[in-house]
């Protein structure tokens, strides 16, 4: 293009420099919104849509929290009318996959993330929030015409070692022969505790698992010789019309504390009292774990959880609160 005079090229090179700038503003705006949009390892960031109290997520329960789970959901909403949580309760690790996999945004386990697992969320600049909610029990239920429903710790470990696989083992005089462990699911959180306990790297041929808490309790109503190993959520002595048409199934039996051989000891049922003070023995923690960057619903859950409201629920539902103080009454006839 040729210029009539110096006034046309200033102009019409003014005009260019602004072209030029006006691209290179919008060509760094499209960079900006497509590294947003994509985010790292080519993972899309998900909008926020939710808030504390509004909006929908969707959050994984281990099977053995789905009554605390319920009654917590339900309590919420009650207060907060356009929050809409979608649950699924499946063992735990399903749950753990899910969590991982960003199916679901929180998660109540029984267990705390590995490094590794940790690592890998941090890798896709997520940082999850954990949060130990309640403390928890894992009951030992007997069927209703078993006599012996008070246990020897040492027993107990021996059963997952291998070593006992005969109630005539444990007491000589039973009618029952062979011994049966049975779990919710072999992928929930209960044979994972038991393992890690005993220090087992795999269970004996003895133990079967079933789908859910409500068929261990159902099994071990019927068959004499069964052990059944479910959260102590689903058969604490409390008044809901659930814990109490279990109760009637089945008996929770009495453990001793280790290396305890004495007929005459003490036998500890899973009471919210020998939990608190740590005297029954096979106590688990509950974690509330949140993977949402920003604070949206799932991180509201938590907090309301963890806050006065949802710390009484955890009571009424045979747990210990973990972020409340707990007061023991000690009450002597």
């Amino acid at each position: 293009m040729l210029f009539e005079n110096r006034a046309d090229f200033q102009i019409n090179s003014s005009f260019m420099s602004e072209k030029s700038r006006v691209f290179t503003f919008i060509a760094g705006g499209l960079l900006v919104f497509l590294m947003m949009l994509t985010g790292c390892n080519g993972n899309v960031k998900k909008k926020a849509t939710d808030t504390p109290t509004s909006g929908t997520v969707k959050i994984g329960v281990d099977d053995s929290y789905k009554l605390l789970a319920d009654a917590e959901i339900f309590t919420f909403q009650s207060f907060y009318s356009e929050a809409k949580i979608d649950t699924i309760c499946r063992p735990e690790t399903d749950i753990l996959n899910a969590f991982l996999k960003d199916s679901v945004s929180m998660m109540i386990v029984n267990r705390p993330l590995t490094k590794e697992e940790e690592q890998n969320l941090n890798a896709k600049q997520i940082i999850p929030r954990t949060l130990k909610i309640a403390y928890d029990a894992v009951a030992l239920i007997v069927n209703n015409e078993n006599p012996d429903s008070n246990l020897f710790y040492d027993h107990i470990a021996s059963i997952f070692q291998g070593k006992i696989d005969n109630w005539k083992q444990i007491n000589p005089k039973s009618k029952l022969n062979e011994l049966k462990i049975v779990f919710d699911n072999f992928k929930s959180g209960i044979p994972r505790y038991f393992r890690e306990k005993f220090l087992v790297s795999k269970l004996p041929a003895n133990c079967f698992a079933v789908h859910n808490n409500e068929e261990v309790i159902d099994f071990v109503e019927k068959n004499k010789n069964a052990i059944g190993m479910i959260s102590v959520n689903w058969v604490s002595d409390r008044s809901d019309t659930v814990t109490i048409r279990f109760l009637k199934k089945v008996k929770i039996a009495g453990i001793s504390t280790p290396g305890t051989a004495d007929p005459h000891t003490d036998f500890y049922q899973p009471y919210q009292a020998y939990i608190a003070k740590k005297i029954y023995p096979f106590i688990r923690e509950v974690y509330c774990i949140n993977r949402q960057t920003y604070v949206g619903l799932a991180y509201g859950l938590t907090s309301f959880i963890a806050g006065s409201q949802g710390q009484l629920i955890v009571l009424h539902s045979g747990l210990v609160p973990a972020t409340m103080p707990v007061r023991v009454v000690e009450i002597k006839h």
